[in-house]
């Protein structure tokens, strides 16, 4: 069965990745919708941008860590279409901090966003997608980070740690639908050229590390927003439960 409107939800999709993930969703014809939490500028220009060129999006404001506005987002999604794809990108990250500076309010907000939220929005993914409530299935991609196994030692042990939690709800989730029609992958990225760096406080972090890399430069938000298109298209119909590292070797 073919749904009169496909819709993915791209959480986090006003900027960076998300923003790459929304323009990309739109060309290969699905009705998006494009949540932010603040930035509603920047989600406004990433629609105008795809109804523009002939697609079909609308904005959603929300905090993926509070659940009353994961599902006032898919009230959104449940009036624009049938949702078959979620890419799972919100997150937040911090300051560099050793984790004997960190506090227990940063720990709260780290997890309760990039993991909890993550979750809950998954939840609501399903609701919506597992042929056990009626759905027709789909996919869903969490994005994770190289900090999962790299650690984020001196910098973000707690990012690394959320992100971590990602990879392993990943896997779980993944045989935990696999029977309902529902793939669930995730990536890791690298170290790539977004707005990230400078809302930590480093905006000549990519710079700066840029030779160490083995490829010697930084991945762009539309490379790893193709690894993501590529999952959750057909073209991956028996792959569910990878982490594809986008990383340049790293």
């Amino acid at each position: 069965m073919i749904p009169e409107t496909p819709t993915v939800l791209v959480t986090g999709g006003s900027r960076g990745i998300g923003r790459a993930c929304a323009v990309m969703a739109a060309e290969m014809g699905l009705s998006v919708v494009v949540n932010y939490v603040g930035n509603v500028e920047a989600a406004d220009y990433v629609v105008s941008a795809i109804n523009l060129s002939g697609g079909r999006a609308i904005a959603v404001q929300g905090d993926v860590g509070v659940e009353a506005d994961v599902l006032k987002i898919y009230e959104t999604v449940d009036a624009f279409g049938t949702l078959v794809g979620l890419v799972n990108n919100a997150g937040v990250i911090d300051v560099a901090s050793r984790l004997d500076e960190m506090s227990a309010a940063r720990l709260e907000r780290m997890f309760r966003i990039n993991v909890i939220g993550s979750m809950l929005v998954a939840r609501e993914a399903i609701k919506r997608m597992s042929t056990l409530h009626g759905g027709i299935g789909g996919a869903i991609v969490n994005v994770s980070s190289a900090a999962a196994y790299l650690g984020g030692g001196g910098q973000y042990v707690d990012y690394a740690a959320s992100k971590g939690a990602i990879d392993i709800f990943t896997q779980g989730l993944a045989k935990e639908v696999a029977a309902e029609g529902i793939r669930v992958n995730a990536v890791r990225p690298g170290i790539i050229d977004t707005e990230i760096h400078a809302s930590i406080g480093q905006p000549d972090r990519v710079a700066q590390i840029r030779d160490s890399l083995p490829m010697k430069r930084e991945g762009s938000a539309e490379e790893v927003a193709r690894a993501i298109m590529w999952l959750l298209s057909d073209d991956a119909s028996y792959t569910s439960g990878a982490i594809l590292n986008v990383t340049g070797a790293r």
